[in-house]
């Protein structure tokens, strides 16, 4: 039996403060890997289940008053084994949110998914996305939900709109946003991203999970879609700031091309991290979701906001620092000259 309802909206307010364009810190971790059981933390820990922030079959709290736990909305349909989020058709919307907001202050998510369709190569799309926002159940064309958002985006990408990119798709990429930045579709989400990695996450007929860890300013994410029952890491990146009092939720939408987006469940554990007292004696709801940068992304370039990204030191960039840096050099060495030869003239004169 398949159910689908549409669901109201609750808008979260700004935040009076406006922010720099976030830089990012990307640590990829390409390669580690983790072994697993079915419902353990990437560290082990099975313990602190959080079951008011959890999606768990039978779907229990989904859209019930009796049981206030999930709302859902356009074209999401509930069924006995999974939550779709649209189905393999065009131009379809859909959603999933917790109604209860999250005030742990370090957590691990887990999500069990499943994205397949009729689509061959590159004629499929477009993905879905995770969310810890303070908005919820807001429409908009970011996968499906707002643009502009306050938290945390996961974007499960799986169709490349910019030609021109060297990624490899299906691809994982996180977003923090203050409100303040707005998603790129036509590029991917790219200069807005703050780490990533590619993950074979279409049509596999074995179980896919993703594992979003938040831990004192880090945020790591892990993958589990090779049946090999092991987290590997897609990336980990220090200095993210969330606060606590956001929402849980997850959304997909589809344009021209088209998949079904599944989710299975949603785990939300909490970790047991002691904090020092200067921490625990903060307002962590009035916290801005920033991240602290030392570096950009890796293949980030020209900044349409206005600032510059370093990118990889190849081609004619590389010929471009050598030919300054021997120009440097020859500039050095005729003033050198010149002022050699002015102090030789002066000292003649004293003879």
């Amino acid at each position: 039996m398949a159910v689908s309802a549409g669901g109201g909206g609750d808008g979260g307010g700004g935040f009076g403060m406006v922010l720099s364009p976030v830089l990012f810190l990307q640590l990829l971790l390409a390669g580690t890997t983790t072994p697993r059981g079915a419902a353990e933390l990437t560290d082990g820990n099975s313990e602190h289940l959080k079951r008011e922030h959890s999606l768990i079959k039978p779907y229990q709290g989904v859209g019930s008053s009796s049981m206030p736990l999930w709302d859902f909305q356009g074209s999401t349909m509930l069924t006995s084994q999974y939550v779709r989020l649209t189905p393999d058709e065009r131009s379809k919307e859909g959603s999933i949110w917790n109604r209860v907001p999250c005030f742990l202050k370090d957590w691990e998510l887990h999500v069990q998914f499943k994205i397949h369709g009729a689509g061959k190569k590159n004629l499929h799309g477009d993905g879905f996305a995770l969310w810890y926002t303070q908005e919820r159940l807001t429409t908009g064309p970011v996968f499906g939900s707002k643009d502009n958002f306050h938290g945390l985006a996961i974007f499960l990408d799986t169709y490349p709109n910019d030609e021109a990119t060297e990624r490899v798709f299906p691809y994982i990429s996180a977003m923090v946003n203050n409100g303040s930045l707005s998603y790129d579709h036509s590029k991917d989400g790219r200069w807005t991203e703050l780490a990533g990695c590619t993950a074979d996450i279409r049509n596999q007929n074995h179980d896919t999970f993703l594992a979003i860890r938040y831990s004192r300013g880090r945020l790591t994410v892990m993958t589990d879609v090779e049946d090999k029952n092991e987290w590997k890491n897609c990336f980990d990146v220090a200095g993210v700031r969330l606060p606590t009092g956001y929402f849980f939720g997850a959304s997909a939408g589809t344009g021209d091309l088209s998949d079904n987006h599944d989710i299975i469940s949603m785990k939300l554990f909490q970790l047991m991290v002691e904090h020092t007292p200067e921490e625990e004696n903060i307002d962590w709801t009035k916290i801005e979701p920033s991240v602290s940068l030392l570096k950009s992304p890796k293949d980030n370039v020209d900044d349409p906001t206005g600032n510059f990204r370093s990118g990889p030191l190849t081609g004619w960039k590389v010929f471009l620092l050598l030919l300054c840096s021997l120009l440097g050099i020859i500039v050095c060495a005729v003033v050198g000259a010149v002022v050699f030869q002015k102090r030789q003239e002066r000292n003649k004169r004293f003879y």
